[in-house]
């Protein structure tokens, strides 16, 4: 289990106080208004941002004294951030092997996981040369080839349209079901998830506000505000 504890973060401008708890295996959606503490969070959760109190633990162990390198976790930005010189197939052959020094039975686990996004044959593909939607299967698939129990996914899938997006998160769904992996996923259109993530946490002004299911956080005290999420620009 993932296990927040009124960590708590500083700037000029914002100011945060997290506390949240997500049980392994589950698909929790992060909502909430731009600005309000969502990225923060997950960044806190990666290692990239440190609080000056609290606990944070997975499975019992601790990790605000571990560095990012060495957390049970990943992390997938929304810009994807592959590498444009670089193969399909090598960008997600980075989340196994760094040194991209790679076994004949190396690769072809890496080709097996690009078929397992959806991207069988594209192993030899550039990003230039794909979608949006299949740089970020890339991606989704870099993460997966790291084993890391913990994925974290930053609105990865914002720019894409409606029917792509909802696709996609089915897929994150179907594949951390089968790898029994723990994800958290920043969302800026709740609806998408419901009937699919097992809970929902409503961040707002560097808090979690509430958190539960998707039906009794979308239909719970905070339903108007989060309602109006998706005409946020």
């Amino acid at each position: 289990m993932l296990v927040i504890e009124n960590c708590r973060l500083s700037w000029p401008d914002f100011k945060a106080d997290y506390s949240l708890k997500v049980k392994n295996g589950t698909l929790c959606a992060v909502v909430g208004p731009s600005g309000g503490g969502k990225t923060t969070l997950l960044h806190m959760i990666a290692g990239f941002e440190t609080p000056k109190s609290g606990q944070l633990t997975f499975n019992g162990k601790d990790l605000l004294s571990l560095p990012p390198a060495e957390r049970p976790v990943v992390i997938v930005f929304q810009d994807h951030n592959l590498f444009p010189h670089l193969t399909a197939a090598e960008n997600v052959a980075l989340g196994l092997r760094p040194s991209l020094r790679l076994t004949g039975a190396e690769k072809a686990v890496v080709s097996e996981m690009l078929e397992a996004v959806g991207l069988k044959g594209f192993d030899l593909r550039r990003p230039g040369d794909m979608s949006g939607g299949q740089r970020q299967r890339v991606a989704l698939a870099r993460a997966l080839m790291s084993c890391r129990p913990l994925i974290l996914l930053d609105e990865p899938f914002s720019s894409l349209d409606p029917h792509l997006r909802r696709s996609m998160i089915r897929l994150v769904d179907e594949l951390r079901r089968e790898r029994a992996i723990t994800i958290i996923m920043s969302i800026h259109t709740p609806d998408d998830v419901e009937g699919i993530a097992e809970q929902m946490a409503f961040v707002a002004n560097g808090k979690v506000i509430a958190t539960g299911t998707p039906p009794e956080i979308l239909n719970g005290p905070y339903a108007v505000d989060i309602a109006a999420l998706a005409s946020d620009p």
